[in-house]
């Protein structure tokens, strides 16, 4: 488990959850199973746990225990998954976004721009998107979008014209390939922060990721019951931005409803006014926690 991936803000994370021995809770990201099993350490033999994921790789991680559930499926189908099963309410949820450390060491998915491998980027090996037909496929205009939204990078149609420049040449199917079709539009001081986010722009749209989230944080407010909470991880901006809003206002505004009488309608209680981050200890022992940002708030 460990080597598959290393759980971030393990226990600050379950402690929000504040675990109900006999309650049921969700685990939308199961990934190496670490944030599941410490829940189950916390349930007692009337408890439920449900782990989410989409690739199939993480099923070899689940425990033998009759308390958990594992949901082959991306998390964006939350509440049909969970009707599917009996459950229409739940006491907890917890989600650690991104990339586990398993898909970046395993060079073959092509996730890591450190190494050679095929374009492929996909959490779910049975989907048909792959970063190779993003790459090649797309027209610069639309590159241009994913780069700059999903990305933030830098004059984005820079980059797109890179690529299409380097596609017309030969098709673009590795990561070494990636690599150097942007070589002329890449800062020679920050490589690596470059590399990171023109990755991450190409993992999200093949992965659909912010359009899951978006799915998933909507629904979380009609399967959590009242003074049930959610829990989120997140590690950019994007993803903190949509789950601090939707904590906030219940949509991804932030912009806050008030009701005929002017009164504020409130979907959670925050707990966190600020993201809880990981601690010095934390980052010595998992560097890749660096940019985890923890959010969690009680349903009103």
């Amino acid at each position: 488990m460990s080597e598959y991936h290393t759980p971030v803000l393990l226990e600050e994370s379950v402690s929000l959850l504040s675990i109900d021995p006999a309650g049921t809770y969700v685990d939308l990201t199961f990934g190496g199973g670490g944030h599941s099993r410490r829940i189950l350490s916390a349930l007692g033999p009337g408890g439920r746990l449900y782990a989410f994921d989409q690739d199939r790789d993480a099923r070899g991680n689940c425990p033998d225990d009759a308390r958990f559930h594992f949901v082959e499926s991306n998390f964006r189908f939350l509440r049909g998954a969970l009707r599917l099963r009996g459950v229409t309410c739940v006491d907890g949820i917890l989600a650690d976004l991104g990339v586990s450390s398993h898909h970046f060491d395993a060079l073959e998915r092509g996730f890591s721009f450190r190494g050679d491998a095929p374009l492929d980027m996909r959490m779910n090996q049975r989907a048909r998107l792959s970063a190779a037909q993003i790459v090649n496929g797309y027209p610069a205009g639309e590159l241009t979008r994913i780069f700059g939204d999903w990305g933030e990078v830098e004059t984005p149609w820079k980059v797109a014209n890179c690529v299409v420049r380097a596609r017309e040449k030969a098709p673009v199917e590795t990561t070494a390939q990636l690599v150097e079709a942007v070589r002329p539009c890449t800062p020679r001081r920050d490589e690596s922060k470059f590399l990171t986010k023109l990755f991450q722009a190409l993992r999200i749209e093949v992965n659909g990721e912010m359009e899951a989230l978006r799915m998933a944080l909507e629904q979380s407010l009609k399967v959590l019951r009242p003074g049930g909470r959610l829990v989120v991880i997140s590690y950019h901006s994007l993803e903190d931005r949509l789950v601090k809003n939707f904590l906030r206002s219940g949509n991804f505004s932030g912009e806050v409803a008030t009701d005929l009488f002017g009164r504020r309608e409130l979907p959670f209680e925050v707990l966190t006014r600020k993201a809880v981050v990981p601690s010095p200890e934390e980052l010595a022992r998992n560097p890749r926690s660096r940019s985890a940002k923890l959010r969690a708030g009680v349903k009103l």
